[in-house]
């Protein structure tokens, strides 16, 4: 039998490799720049009444630990920074769709929950809720710690965007304060669509110079 040749593999390999990155694309931010590693961003909802996603009891104040992903009310607030991230690769890329980062909240004023990190993560222990929500304690490097972004689809409007995980899409329904909390759902009522908005002077600046002001805007969603 004749073996394959080196030009054979070689072109199976490229072949391959073209079905596996098909379908991908970078992820936009709102001025139309590629989403990329090490900067920040607000994650905005869209065509919601409030503004961008930040840290808050995902159910009461009761339950604050680990906190969760909430949206707050405000909506001239823009949300508290994020950030993206790879496992094990250190220097700046570019995310694409269907590419599952580690999303990680990025503020000098953290004073609840310490002993979790600022990751997020898929609340898939044994005692989530059918709609478990998203928790900030996550381990980068781990599946429940990835979230894909994807294309939000027609009508969705240019550069927004859905998360997915391995469990199932990410929605919202009604948490602490009836702010909109991250969960993974089925329902399609319940749909999650963003934007990302790269973090400037002028967005990430507020009126305030109080600290104790700065925290209350940014850590809690109302």
């Amino acid at each position: 039998m004749k073996k394959p040749s080196m030009v054979s593999f070689l072109i199976t390999l490229l072949l391959a490799a073209a079905v596996c990155i098909q379908g991908q694309e970078p992820v936009k931010d709102t001025s139309g720049n590629d989403l990329k590693t090490g900067q920040k961003y607000f994650i905005q909802p869209v065509n919601t009444n409030g503004g961008g996603l930040v840290p808050a009891p995902p159910i009461d104040i009761l339950h604050a630990c680990p906190l969760g992903v909430v949206q707050t009310l405000l909506r001239f607030q823009p949300g508290l920074p994020v950030s993206f991230s790879f496992p094990d690769i250190d220097v700046e890329t570019t995310v694409n769709t269907n590419d599952s980062p580690n999303i990680e909240f990025q503020s000098d004023i953290w004073p609840f929950c310490t002993e979790f990190s600022k990751f997020w993560k898929v609340n898939d222990s044994s005692s989530a809720t059918e709609e478990p929500p998203l928790l900030i304690a996550g381990t980068p490097g781990k599946q429940n710690s990835g979230f894909k972004i994807e294309n939000a689809g027609e009508g969705a409007g240019a550069n927004t965007y859905k998360f997915t995980t391995f469990i199932g899409p990410v929605g919202t329904k009604s948490g602490f304060f009836n702010a909109p909390a991250l969960v993974l759902t089925n329902d399609k009522a319940k749909k999650l669509v963003v934007k990302f908005k790269k973090v400037d002077d002028a967005t990430s600046a507020t009126t305030s110079t109080s600290p104790v002001d700065k925290l209350g805007l940014r850590m809690f969603p109302f």
